[in-house]
């Protein structure tokens, strides 16, 4: 009897999903440099033979769960709700607020997302990787550009947000000043002198709103 094709690429996608999970986890809690691959195939329960089958090297490795993590938080936090009658009703200011808002969920509950993207940066810096394989990682920063142009051309129809900046202008300055802050909370480089880290990026939340939409 041949093999069942369909069977395995599911048994596939599913190891591929625990390795993706695990790493994330794992990488997450405990820097990059400091895990082995070993590691990361045991929290999966495969053997590393097997991990090496999927991911070739540690920087591939790493690079795919990048790439997945931030393919699924886009998929499932920005483009269902962009998706849904609500966002079409708001407005253009209404929607960048929403969207200021995913980065405060991103610090309250997917802080792991940005403990490994922080740990990602150093570690992409240390090793020599093509700007071919940073491609789908960078692919999927990309999709977020893309989002938010549609919640930019919302508030530029309806005089909502400042027209005298462009799109990728005012996505860069959000996605910088918004990932610096959560990330710093979240691994913990901030001195916070017993303050209240939600409290406080709801408060530059708040300043962007003034800087970047017109008539609050």
């Amino acid at each position: 009897m041949g093999r069942n094709l369909e069977k395995d690429a599911i048994e596939m996608a599913a190891k591929n999903q625990r390795i993706l999970e695990n790493g994330l986890k794992i990488f997450a809690e405990r820097t990059i440099e400091k895990v082995k691959m070993s590691e990361v195939a045991d929290a999966a329960g495969i053997g590393v033979a097997s991990l090496y089958r999927y991911y070739s090297t540690k920087p591939a490795l790493v690079l795919g769960i990048s790439t997945w993590m931030w393919e699924e938080y886009t998929k499932n936090h920005i483009g269902e709700k962009q998706s849904r009658e609500k966002f079409q009703n708001m407005t253009g200011s209404e929607a960048f607020e929403d969207y200021l808002d995913s980065y405060i969920d991103l610090y309250k509950n997917h802080s792991d997302m940005l403990r490994f993207n922080q740990f990602l940066n150093v570690y992409l810096k240390s090793e020599d990787v093509s700007e071919d394989e940073k491609n789908p990682y960078l692919d999927a920063i990309g999709e977020i550009e893309k989002r938010f142009e549609i919640i930019y051309k919302k508030g530029k129809k309806d005089g909502t947000l400042r027209g005298d900046l462009s799109a990728k202008e005012m996505f860069s300055a959000t996605l910088h000043l918004m990932m610096a802050a959560v990330t710093r909370y979240a691994v913990g480089l901030v001195y916070n002198a017993g303050g209240d880290a939600e409290k406080e990026l709801s408060l530059l939340k708040e300043m962007m709103m003034d800087k970047f939409t017109v008539g609050r």
